[in-house]
């Protein structure tokens, strides 16, 4: 029995630290739009509504960063309601740079943000782990940090749309209909992990392996942002 209880840990561990590894080894971006979706938004003059919003969904759910910032965020959040506040705050955020940086043409170096976007996932673990109470003696105002994280969030999806020569043509409805799709998406895939966490919270293991769990989400956030900033050092200048 106590042999069992001691490979549980391990085994967890282990599956962490491979979530992690195969995290790192997707693409520099991880969730950029590509292959077809790439050639419909270059093709495409006047509004579409439906593919825009479809679009942006796609890229939500496939934005693991959005995401494993979002798991941190609801990580310790055991009431729907409070998951509804700590989500709006992020959408509005988000949602702000993303019209914002598209629209008003903000340009912004996208290695640069996708770094401060993996750190912004490192920060959520390490306060969820009470490390700014342990280290500094204080905990920052979580809603405040989500709100401006979201806003990073958001010029990091403003990047992604600004490789493509979009047309002005409908250009500020399509801009919307591919915001309202990541907020799809971003309900869709919260709703899952809130769903797999409710039911991981019914056992034992749930608090016991937390700071692991929370462990293994700085390790990515490191890892991501070590990425972008060796990406923005060493990227070749015009």
């Amino acid at each position: 029995m106590k042999a069992s209880l001691t490979r549980q840990p391990l085994a967890i561990s282990l599956k962490l630290l491979l979530m992690c590894l195969a995290l790192y080894s997707f693409n520099a971006f991880g969730h950029t739009i590509e292959g077809q979706d790439a050639s419909f938004v270059e093709a495409i003059d006047g509004p579409a509504i439906g593919p825009f919003i479809y679009l942006g969904a796609k890229h939500m759910v496939t934005g693991y960063d959005h995401l494993l910032f979002l798991l941190g965020v609801i990580f310790f959040l055991y009431r729907p309601k409070h998951v509804v506040q700590y989500v709006t705050l992020f959408a509005l955020g988000h949602s702000i740079t993303l019209l914002l940086g598209v629209l008003a043409n903000l340009q912004v170096n996208a290695y640069f943000i996708d770094a401060i976007i993996g750190l912004s996932i490192v920060y959520k673990a390490f306060e969820n782990i009470d490390g700014f109470k342990r280290l500094l003696g204080f905990q920052p105002n979580t809603k405040i940090a989500v709100f401006v994280f979201g806003l990073f969030h958001g010029l990091g999806l403003a990047t992604k749309l600004q490789e493509f020569d979009l047309s002005d043509n409908g250009l500020v409805i399509n801009i919307i209909s591919f915001n309202v799709g990541v907020e799809i998406g971003q309900i869709l895939a919260l709703s899952a992990v809130f769903l797999i966490l409710s039911v991981w919270r019914t056992t034992s293991s749930y608090l016991r392996h937390s700071f692991i769990t929370n462990t293994a989400l700085m390790t990515g956030g490191f890892l991501l942002a070590g990425f972008q900033l060796s990406a923005f050092f060493l990227q070749t200048p015009y």
